[in-house]
Order: C-alpha cells, then structure tokens, then sequence
C-alpha cells in the first residue's frame, strides 16, 4: 500500500506556475507549502522535512541545483522531483547525479506530474515503530521486508530512494561483491538515459549515510561494491 504524502515543498519562482501548482494539488490531496526563492530554500526545506520536493532550477538567489546538493550534504534524504525547462540529457543526468530523484521537463502534463510523484512515494520506505518484520541483517543493519525501510540497531535510517534501494541490493548478498550492472538496475531501473556511472554518485551519497554505523561501502574495481562490517 502507497502512503499518503502529507506535505510537498514546491520551490518555483514563477508565480503564475508556482498559484496553479499548488491550487491543483490541494486539490487533489495534497498539502502544498511553496517557497520562491533558491536563498530561502533550504532554511524552508530543513523546517519543513516535506515527504517530497517539488524542485525548479531557475530559481533567484540560488540555483536550484546548488540547493539540492547543499540538501543532500546536509543529510536531508527527500525525494526530489526535478522541474525545469532545461530538458536535455545532459541536464537530466547532472540532475541525478547531483542527487534528484527525477527529472520531468516543462511544460509538463499535470497527471504526469501526479503519477511521477506517485512512483517517488512508493519508492521511498516509510519507517515506523509497528513491528519490523524480518529481512535481510548484517552488522546491525536490518530490512523490513515489509516496508523497505532500512534500520540500524533498532533506529531507522534516513535514506534517498535511491540509496535506500543500492543498500537493500548489497544486503542481500553481504559481505560479497556486488556487480556495478546489478546495482544499477537495482537504483535506475528503466532509465535509459542514465549512464552506469551514475551508480558512483549514489555509492558515494550511501558511504556518508553509513559512516556512522561503522559499516563500510567497499569498491572493488572490476567486481563492483560490498558492505564490509566494523572491525572490532
């Protein structure tokens, strides 16, 4: 089952845009909070913590692409839905390698819109205090099988979809190497467009979020990736 989103931060500038979007979701359920500014963007986003982002690049004060990286190094583990004029591959691809979640290009059809939104919300694992049930564990680190959301002693981890889901494919196999290809169609499934290197860029987002945990993302040039528990 899908879970509601409560909250959406729509950053846009464009007023017109920025009136009809919200409008339009609110209409459909959604609880819609906007910010116009790329300055101010963060500072809303930290206070928020929205279960998604609705993300325009072209924003005044600060780039949109600058905010989504300052997010994600900040630790912020939102989905982000890219919208923007800039449609290109190349933009796309920098996009997700800067840490979006996708990428949909205006103009754009509003249930489109929804769907994408839709898709980033099943992706992302929704932890709670119910009853874990039992998946996949190594080192302290534990898969809800039912939900998806990844644990660590007891405590659930803050996690990107695509992160969530490069982690939940190395814990099935823990301990052993795990093919680049694999984990690729693991994080990217259908993309096309992505190129396999995109895989580096989450691997990296991944090493940071398990720093404290203790267990290690290892590149094995050639033989992919594996999780190696903390020596004693």
């Amino acid at each position: 089952m899908v879970r509601a989103v409560s909250q959406v931060l729509l950053i846009e500038d464009d007023e017109a845009m920025r009136a009809t979007l919200q409008r339009t979701l609110e209409r459909r359920g959604y609880q819609v909070a906007t910010c116009g500014d790329g300055s101010q963007a963060l500072t809303r986003w930290q206070a928020l913590r929205p279960d998604l982002v609705l993300l325009d690049l072209s924003l005044p004060g600060q780039d949109g692409l600058e905010v989504l990286a300052q997010a994600r190094q900040a630790g912020l583990a939102t989905p982000v839905l890219i919208l923007t004029a800039r449609g290109t591959v190349g933009d796309r691809i920098i996009g997700l390698n800067t840490g979006a979640d996708d990428y949909l290009p205006k103009p754009f059809d509003l249930d489109e819109l929804e769907a994408r939104m839709r898709a980033l919300v099943r992706r992302r694992p929704e932890a709670t205090t119910a009853t874990m049930v039992a998946g996949p564990r190594f080192a302290g680190l534990q898969v809800d099988a039912d939900s998806g959301a990844v644990w660590f002693n007891d405590a659930p981890l803050e996690l990107a979809p695509r992160e969530a889901a490069m982690l939940r494919t190395l814990l099935q196999r823990p301990g052993q190497a795990v093919a680049k290809e694999r984990l690729f169609e693991a994080v990217f499934p259908g993309e096309l467009e992505v190129q396999l290197e995109a895989v580096e860029v989450v691997a990296y987002r991944l090493r940071k979020r398990l720093a404290p945990t203790g267990v290690t993302l290892v590149t094995l040039r050639g033989l992919g990736y594996l999780l190696r528990a903390p020596t004693a």
